[in-house]
């Protein structure tokens, strides 16, 4: 296919929906645990020939995205 991967590191793809208005984040994994996580997640992308483009952990960052793929989020109250 000859594609490429951009790994944006989402925390709030964790978040909790479930009580109140705004949802928690309580559950996902510390800066210092996910962060590895993530740079061993891109590393082993890589090492299967896959071009792979990253951001800074914890940072804002803004894409331009056309998605034309299949996504499925389930979002549950």
């Amino acid at each position: 296919m000859n594609g490429a991967i951009l790994s944006v590191s989402q925390f709030t793809l964790y978040a909790d929906t479930k009580h109140g208005n705004r949802p928690g984040f309580s559950q996902a994994a510390r800066p210092e645990i996910a962060e590895p996580l993530y740079n061993l997640f891109n590393q082993k992308l890589a090492a299967t020939g896959i071009s792979v483009a990253t951001g800074h952990f914890g940072a804002m960052m803004k894409i331009d995205l056309e998605n034309d793929g299949p996504t499925t989020i389930i979002y549950e109250r």
